[in-house]
């Protein structure tokens, strides 16, 4: 850990005198010497399909010169070719004396992370914040950001910023840091520190919160229909936090909060209400303004994109995304908003401040001194060793007893325990033996059969403890009648992933989760159950009908 604090301290020391260097580079840029188009293109984050630039993705680059570029799956391989593949974006922009590109990407920890071969994998937020260290939280955006800086992405469409006030969720559950505001806020402001201090812009999403939806604006424009003096004390209070902490970007949702907007079914993203009064307005943020992408249900079932582009960037945003959309339709959507401009429809001098807005923000974070990278380096340079430790230790000090009926944890390792965990996970068994050689095991399937539940009741009875390990529960009916079929008054059952295991069987004796279901969960529980650590973890999530 001294290496790696020594390494962040150059790093981010590197990148304060760059930024200071560059500071006025983007100012001696006179934003009236561009033409209209290129001004207008300094606004689109596009995405350009396939591993390596191809011909017509150079001549798109070329002749539009967009102010980024968003890499979706079908852009990314290996570290090696990512690096090749970001080198040629930035080079052809230099060719054409363009500005240098905003490279973003969606590597947010948890199940929502593009970058996964050859990367860290890095546990759900809601680990982190179970931490309860702000310092935690600083340490892992500053490794993540190395990560991207390594391939030359400097942007990250992260982190997510809604609260997981709604268990039902189908899209923010599991992306989330968590579910009160005031442990989320200090957590999230230190990320998004860590994160700039490596010379990546973080993106807090999505605003003003997407946390207690029922509906994914993928697929219908939900509607979160809470009070202002609600949104203001709860769902709010993350993005006070990173607009504190200078975050260079904030994400507008596809959602409608009729309290912020009463034009029924305008979404935050195409509201000048959310994003100029509240957003600009009332929270004072200055920074870049980015609509989440606008080939999402939730406006490409109500608006064709030249007509969401134009709405957004009246509505105040400085940067619209795309994604999966073709070189056509952003052509069209950059053309469609030069004749909004030519028209009167849109005001030049807003599009002027929005990328005014752009350069000095490039500037800030040094994208305007862009060097390639050597594809050869790149491995070297993500430095997965360093960052495995860090992920040890997050589940060390995050793993969480949220209920100890009976004050058996720790268990005493010479006891008669009986541990059953699903067989395809025998790390299971070998990590927990490492502190309790003498206790018992049975492995089931992941979804046991009725014989299997069977043989775990009978071998319960001969046990004074049972520690069963879910993954899931919540979802799976075999495994909830496995845990019913033991003797509650025994079981101390720890979740492998879904936090909410516990309300399919709120009557066990103790109730252990993990928060992710990685492999260094595994000795970070067994440590805990057996003693070898103490439990430090602080429950970041709202479990009902706690004891």
């Amino acid at each position: 850990m001294v290496v790696y604090i020594r390494d962040w301290l150059r790093q981010s020391l590197l990148f304060c005198l760059m930024a200071l260097l560059l500071a006025g580079t983007a100012q001696a840029q006179s934003v009236e010497a561009l033409t209209l188009e290129q001004r207008v293109a300094q606004m689109f984050i596009v995405n350009i399909y396939g591993s390596q630039l191809t011909q017509t993705g150079r001549e798109f680059l070329t002749r539009y010169q967009p102010g980024g570029l968003v890499l979706l799956p079908d852009n990314i391989v290996t570290p090696e070719q990512i690096t090749s593949l970001t080198n040629s974006y930035q080079q052809t922009m230099l060719e054409v004396g363009g500005f240098p590109l905003f490279i973003a990407v969606d590597q947010e920890m948890g199940p929502i992370a593009r970058l996964r071969d050859g990367f860290t994998i890095f546990p759900t937020p809601s680990l982190l914040t179970a931490t309860g260290e702000p310092e935690m939280a600083y340490w892992v955006g500053e490794a993540l950001a190395r990560e991207l800086i390594a391939v030359g992405i400097n942007m990250n469409l992260a982190p997510v910023a809604d609260l997981e006030t709604n268990p039902q969720n189908p899209i923010i559950t599991r992306r989330s840091f968590g579910s009160d505001p005031a442990q989320v806020s200090p957590m999230l402001g230190a990320f998004v520190q860590g994160t700039q201090a490596a010379g990546v812009l973080a993106t807090a999403k999505h605003f003003p919160g997407h946390g207690d939806s029922a509906e994914d604006s993928h697929t219908t424009l939900p509607v979160i229909d809470l009070s202002r003096e609600r949104l203001q004390a709860v769902e709010l209070a993350p993005f006070r936090a990173a607009i504190e902490a200078e975050i260079a970007a904030i994400m507008v949702a596809h959602i409608w909060y009729p309290a912020l907007d009463e034009q029924a079914d305008r979404p935050a993203s195409l509201s000048p209400r959310v994003i100029q009064d509240v957003l600009r307005g009332e929270m004072g943020y200055q920074g870049l303004v980015v609509t989440d992408a606008l080939d999402m249900d939730a406006i490409d079932t109500v608006y064709s994109y030249p007509e969401a582009v134009v709405a957004a960037i009246s509505a105040g945003a400085d940067l619209v995304l795309t994604a999966h959309m073709s070189l056509e339709s952003q052509v069209a959507a950059i053309q469609a908003v030069v004749t909004a401009v030519e028209n009167g429809t849109l005001d030049e001098a807003q599009i002027n401040a929005s990328v005014q807005r752009i350069l000095d923000t490039k500037a800030r974070f040094g994208l305007l001194n862009w060097q390639p990278l050597d594809p050869a380096g790149a491995v070297a340079r993500i430095d997965l060793e360093s960052h495995a430790a860090l992920v040890d230790e997050l589940f060390l000090k995050g793993v969480t007893v949220a209920v100890d009926r009976n004050g058996w944890i720790p268990l005493n390792p010479e006891g008669n325990t009986l541990l059953i965990y699903p067989a395809t996970r025998i790390q299971i068994m070998n990590e927990c033996r490492i502190h309790a050689p003498a206790v018992k095991g049975l492995g089931v399937s992941e979804a046991p059969t009725s014989e299997e539940i069977e043989w775990a009741r009978v071998a319960a009875q001969q046990a004074d403890q049972v520690v069963v390990f879910t993954q899931n529960a919540v979802d799976s009916p075999a495994q909830q009648a496995l845990v019913r079929a033991l003797p509650p008054e025994k079981v101390i059952a720890v979740a492998l992933w879904s936090p909410y295991d516990w309300d399919v069987f709120p009557d066990v004796a103790a109730y252990l989760l993990t928060y992710s279901p990685l492999r260094p969960a595994v000795p970070a529980a067994c440590a805990v159950l057996f003693g070898a650590s103490p439990a430090l973890g602080q429950l970041s999530l709202t479990l009902d009908n706690l004891p």
